[in-house]
């Protein structure tokens, strides 16, 4: 009968490759849906600080940032030190 197999002699084969080439696509279709997530929530953050950033233009009887030019991104905020930014107030949770 044969005796053990030489190293050299055994690959990873089929079963192998077709493990490898089914993680690699998953991780394809995981980043793509992660970016498409990154990009909505980037939009909505935009558009949340433009709210805010008019909300108190209409408080203050200012003209709007519309007026006023281009408007700020939070890249621009980051930019900046976050100090023309306003920080978000974070809500209390509610005690039983």
């Amino acid at each position: 009968m044969g005796g053990p197999v030489p190293n050299s002699a055994v690959g990873p084969g089929l079963g192998a490759f077709l493990a490898f080439f089914a993680l690699a696509v998953a991780l394809y279709f995981l980043m793509r849906n992660m970016n498409a997530r990154m990009r909505r929530m980037a939009y909505r953050e935009r558009d949340r600080i433009a709210a805010l950033e008019a909300a108190e233009a209409a408080k203050s009887g200012t003209s709007t940032p519309a007026d006023s030019g281009p408007t700020a991104t939070p890249s621009d905020a980051a930019a900046q030190g976050d100090a023309a930014a306003p920080k978000p107030k974070r809500k209390k949770p509610n005690e039983p």
